[in-house]
């Protein structure tokens, strides 16, 4: 998946976490680390969303194409995936630098 078509997504997915707390979060994106793939959300209001909280799981599809996440339980696959988002955060800060400037010409 492209920087572009992860900067168009705004899918709004609601999680029922651990403690049973509803939230809203919107999709930042869809990354692949170590041959899986991963999803990255914020949430859309509470306090996680004014702290910048950014919730990541694993993430697959169901063969008619319904979205399924599961939680991350070890150590080092979390900061794997960590990692491969933090770096697709500087991708996408890179992209917008370029853009930034392509606009201002």
């Amino acid at each position: 998946m492209s920087n572009e078509e992860l900067e168009m997504m705004e899918d709004i997915i609601t999680l029922t976490l651990e403690d049973d707390t509803v939230v809203d979060c919107e999709v930042i994106g869809i990354f692949e680390a170590n041959d899986r793939e991963y999803i990255a959300m914020v949430p859309t209001e509470g306090e996680d969303a004014d702290n910048g909280q950014v919730y990541i799981y694993r993430y697959s599809e169901t063969e008619d194409e319904q979205p399924v996440l599961e939680n991350i339980e070890d150590e080092e696959e979390f900061e794997i995936a960590s990692d491969a988002f933090d770096e697709l955060l500087d991708s996408m800060e890179f992209d917008e630098l370029f853009e930034d400037e392509d606009e201002e010409e």
